[in-house]
């Protein structure tokens, strides 16, 4: 909350120094340090209080029985999203791949160019590789 660091602490002190001055300054931070401890323990006798009136009161049960009720209510429905997901694109894949295997293709009938090996080299030689393998 408050964040003090080694320049305000400075500040701080020599504020103190001047306004309370150095004869009754060891009082005072006596009894600002008492003060403090004396919040520090009130706090941690409302935290402990709090803790055994929350414990008397059935806190644990109750939470126990909201966690029973929150898993009643969640409902099965047996939906795996991956499951559905892979049997759309099957379903999906099989009416695509159904006309495709019906279409006849004649191969005899597709256009064939005679073009010869060299003529192939000379039009473009960054292919010849692939021209050879493609004749052998």
């Amino acid at each position: 909350m408050f964040e003090f660091d080694a320049g305000k602490l400075i500040i701080i002190a020599i504020a103190a120094l001047i306004f309370i001055g150095p004869k009754d300054l060891p009082r005072v931070m006596r009894q600002a340090g008492q003060a403090l401890a004396k919040l520090r323990r009130m706090g941690a006798e409302f935290q402990a209080q709090f803790m055994t009136a929350m414990n008397e009161a059935g806190a644990e049960d109750l939470k126990a029985d909201v966690n029973k009720l929150t898993e009643s209510a969640k409902i099965d429905l047996g939906f795996d999203p991956l499951q559905t997901a892979n049997s759309e694109i099957a379903s999906v894949m099989r009416q695509v791949e159904a006309p495709v295997k019906t279409v006849p293709v004649e191969v005899a009938a597709l256009p064939v160019a005679a073009v010869s090996a060299p003529e192939i080299n000379e039009a473009a030689p960054e292919t010849a590789p692939v021209a050879r393998a493609a004749n052998e």
